[in-house]
């Protein structure tokens, strides 16, 4: 099977268009020329069969003259080889003609066109023609009297069977010829108008499959251009134009997402290496411990066997939170987490998760203090879930401000929001950890530290599933962190 380009297809539908166009036109052109040359043939001749019925005694009261009518149909062939005469009765039955032996195809023709010529109708008007079963041909023909009575008619066929010869056999090799060269002809001029009209409409639309084609043969999706793509106008009717300017936004978000794909990559490798090494700590730590008591076990006096054991316990501690983190963080991004949403009292929970880390802040000097009005509204969302960000949030606030510093929780009514902030006077998040600061941990890693550094990610992915977000806030008091909660 051939296959074409869009182009040619259209090229080709457009010369089939166009030939089949220029034969209708060529049909029409040779039926209307027919026409009009049978018009003027039967106008020129309207007073020949009334000139031959007034001049020619052809009947008479004991009938048909035979002699009369072979004479004067015979010097009217010969005078004008074009002509048929023929004698008709008032029934239209053939009484006398002078054509050769075997050539009459019918012994009666139709007297209804006659009549309509009679009468004056239209021209031209076809009527049958003797010398052939089913043809029709224009005629002349006027009454034959007899004593003032109406007879029969004289038949004139004007175009007949000797002119009919002549045509074809003068113009048959002519005409093939002509219309073999006039076909050819416009066939290769259609071609050619159609291709190159189809390639200039087709152009875009190649500049566009080439875009296409590059994108696919690159194997990855390009980097996104700098900018967007000028909007269409809105009255835009050009289906390549428009398609053109939707490849461009979906190759633009392709690129974005690619690039998207990119970061997110990087950022597992980093949480892998990251994960690893904090694993591997405490996995050292405690496998030391743990076979220092099994081969000494009986060295060891009672408060150093205690000792080893409470060290290896708090690792231990440590690889179950951070496995217990990551696992959490897992089930978050692939979202394996089903909010159980609800209206509840944030300043309440609030004061629950207080009651978490007032022993951790005595101990450390440390002052927590809420800022909450009095006309809270209750807020959407998932309780248990929200708390596990206030966790998060307060733990780190705890771990990162120094002894005796403050850290403060306010809430912020909006008409359709409550605004939470956490801040504490520690020593802030420096500018080079910021653009990670949600997307990698332990990016706040100073010496020993309990914490798996996944409490920010999960955060974010927290508020995330809840419709918002958490940002942190430029701010001199230290780290300060804000997010809002929908009102219920």
């Amino acid at each position: 099977m051939i296959r074409l380009s869009l182009s040619q297809r259209l090229s080709a539908v457009f010369c089939g268009l166009l030939l089949v166009c220029v034969a209708a036109l060529a049909m029409m052109q040779v039926r209307t020329s027919a026409m009009h040359e049978q018009e003027v043939v039967q106008r020129l001749s309207r007073g020949l069969a009334e000139h031959i019925a007034h001049n020619g005694e052809l009947m008479d009261q004991r009938g048909l003259r035979p002699a009369n009518v072979r004479d004067l149909f015979g010097k009217l062939m010969a005078v004008n080889p074009s002509v048929e005469v023929y004698l008709l009765d008032d029934q239209g039955r053939i009484l006398g003609h002078d054509a050769p032996e075997g050539h009459l195809r019918r012994k009666q023709v139709d007297v209804a066109p006659i009549q309509r010529l009679l009468r004056g109708d239209r021209l031209p008007i076809l009527g049958d023609d003797p010398r052939s079963a089913r043809g029709r041909k224009v005629f002349n023909a006027a009454p034959l009297r007899v004593q003032g009575r109406d007879v029969g008619y004289i038949y004139v066929v004007l175009l007949g069977e000797q002119r009919d010869a002549l045509v074809a056999d003068v113009a048959a090799n002519a005409t093939l010829r002509t219309t073999l060269w006039s076909v050819s002809l416009v066939g290769v001029l259609g071609l050619l108008a159609g291709i190159a009209a189809f390639r200039w409409v087709t152009r875009p639309l190649r500049q566009l499959t080439e875009r296409i084609q590059a994108f696919d043969v690159e194997g990855h999706a390009p980097q996104s251009p700098s900018a967007a793509p000028a909007p269409l106008p809105a009255d835009e009717k050009d289906e390549i134009a428009i398609l053109d300017h939707a490849f461009t936004h979906m190759s633009q978000r392709i690129g974005e997402q690619w690039q998207e794909l990119t970061r997110q990559d990087q950022q597992r490798r980093e949480l892998v290496a990251n994960i690893s090494h904090d694993l591997r700590t405490p996995l050292s730590s405690l496998h030391g411990y743990l076979e220092t008591l099994a081969l000494k076990d009986t060295a060891l006096d009672e408060s150093e066997r205690r000792r080893y054991l409470d060290i290896a316990l708090a690792q231990s501690r440590k690889v179950g939170r951070l496995v217990q983190e990551l696992f959490e963080l897992a089930r978050l991004e692939y979202g394996s987490v089903q909010l159980d949403l609800q209206a509840f009292s944030l300043p309440d929970l609030v004061q629950d998760v207080f009651q978490k880390f007032e022993l951790a802040a005595q101990s450390r000097r440390q002052s927590l203090v809420a800022d909450i009005p009095g006309d809270v509204p209750a807020v959407i969302g998932d309780l248990g879930l929200i708390e596990r960000v206030l966790t998060n949030l307060l733990d780190n606030a705890v771990r990162h401000t120094p002894e005796g510093g403050r850290i403060e929780l306010a809430l912020r009514t909006t008409p359709r929001s409550v605004i939470v902030t956490i801040a504490d006077n520690g020593p802030g998040i420096p500018l080079a950890l910021r653009a990670k600061l949600f997307d990698t941990p332990s990016v706040l890693v100073s010496g020993n530290r309990d914490s798996g550094g996944l409490g920010l990610m999960i955060v974010r992915q927290i508020l995330q599933l809840h419709g918002t977000a958490i940002e942190l806030v430029d701010d001199d008091r230290g780290a300060v962190f804000r997010f809002e909660l929908a009102i219920g």
